[in-house]
Parts: structure tokens; sequence; C-alpha cells
């Protein structure tokens, strides 16, 4: 199927690693101009080397989008890269949890940066252009947490919740400028976090996935790959009437739709 994504303008923040860099991926096999944004420059600079050496056209933004003033530069080297933006994947997040009593003020606040503010604000700074053009995708990457969250959760489950609101609030106003907006809620994927977590407890992580797997219906737990099949789909020419919605890709855990 072709996604009809060629020479469009992607911005993906968390784009070093794990679901961000399969979706930078993705969308770079599909002919689009990838601007992959993270706050560790060698593993960025990796995954835009992996790019070029497949043919794609990329562009590599060192930033930390908890942080107004990256999210503008971010930006504005976006549009002096590839003179506009078409895409946003707001992927980048950490899940942080602890027990509610144990979690600070100012650890309320950085998850609320990271997570809501820096999509806020790059969707903020890219509707100008969407709207221009009357074409615009915005995914924010969210989890299952924020619709069932379930005990010492916080405070990623809330901000992921105030993910949601945001994508169907945002998904309203900007219909009318053929901006759609989605969200993925993402379950269990494999990533570098379960990796240092299996580090962590001294098991090989093939054995951490085995033991967390068993309570997912389908049994295994999901690839980086199978979620940006999922985003790059949201944001080609094949979703072109979706828009206001939430994806669960979990492998069937969730206990609501």
């Amino acid at each position: 199927m072709d996604l009809q994504l060629k020479d469009k303008v992607a911005l993906v923040t968390g784009g070093s690693q794990g679901i961000g860099k399969a979706v930078a991926l993705r969308l770079a096999h599909e002919g689009a101009r990838v601007v992959v944004a993270a706050r560790g420059r060698e593993l960025l600079d990796l995954v835009a080397g992996e790019i070029r050496a497949a043919g794609g056209q990329v562009a590599a933004v060192q930033a930390d989008v908890s942080r107004a003033e990256d999210c503008s530069r971010l930006v504005n080297e976006t549009i002096k890269a590839f003179g506009g933006l078409d895409i946003v994947v707001n992927n980048a997040g950490t899940s942080a949890t602890g027990e509610f009593e144990s979690v600070t003020d100012e650890e309320w606040q950085t998850d609320f940066e990271l997570k809501l503010f820096a999509a806020i604000r790059l969707s903020r700074l890219a509707v100008p252009y969407m709207k221009q053009q009357r074409w615009g995708r915005i995914v924010n990457v969210t989890n299952i947490g924020a619709k069932q969250p379930r005990a010492k959760s916080m405070p990623t489950t809330v901000t992921r919740a105030a993910g949601l609101a945001f994508t169907k609030a945002l998904s309203k106003e900007y219909a009318p400028h053929n901006i759609l907006v989605n969200t993925v809620c993402i379950g269990l994927i494999q990533a570098g976090q379960h990796e240092r977590k299996a580090a962590k407890a001294g098991i090989p992580v093939e054995q951490f996935y085995a033991q967390v797997a068993q309570d997912i219906p389908l049994g295994r737990v999901g690839r980086a790959e199978e979620a940006a099949n999922v985003i790059a789909f949201l944001v080609s020419e094949a979703a072109s009437y979706v828009t206001g919605t939430s994806i669960n890709l979990d492998g069937g855990s969730s206990a609501v739709l």
C-alpha cells in the first residue's frame, strides 16, 4: 500500500531509540523527509546514519523537548532543513511511576513538561504550517494506563490521560483545516527501559519479556516496528478520515476500548 508520504516532512521526538527510531525509519522508508530529535547526540547520529545509508533524507537535532526554547529551536531547524512541516509524532517520554506519597512536586512538574507540555508546544508551533497547506498529521504517543490507571502508576498515567484529552480537543479544533490528531496508547513494547529493568534484576531480557507477557492475551511483548506501522498509517492518506481517536497497541491487554 502506498501511504503517499513521499516528500512529506515529519518530526519525530524521542527518535533515537525504541518506538521513535522505528517510526523515523518507517517514515523515511515511505519517502518522508524526517527530522529526528532526542537528548543524546550519539544515538541520534546513529539513527540518522542508518536512514541516510538506506537512501532516506534526514536531519538530526539534539533537543530536550521538556524545554520551551528547545521546542522552538527544533521546529525552526525543521523548517530550515526541509522548508515545511507536515507531520509531528510526539513520542518523547519515560515511564515515571511510584507510590503517590513519594512523588514530589518536582517529579510531577518534570513529567508534565516532558510528556504534555512538549506535545502542546510542538503542536502549537507546527499548526500554522499545517493550516497554511491545509494538511497536517499529529500523533501523540500515550499509553494504556491513561485509560485504566493502576495503583502506584503516577505521575505517568495522569500526564498520559491529559494527553488523551489534549488529542481529542485538538482534533475537533483543527479538523476544518484537515489537520488530523490521534493517539496511540502503548502497552508493553520491547524497549531499552525494559532491558535496563532486566539488567537491574540480574536476568536475561528474554526472561523478563516472558514473565511480563503472561498477562498479555497475544502471549508476547510487542515490537517497536509494530507501533511504527500503526503510526505510519495514522499519518498517511490511508487514514484520511481518522481523527480524534485512540488506538490501543497492547496485544489485547487493556480491558477498555
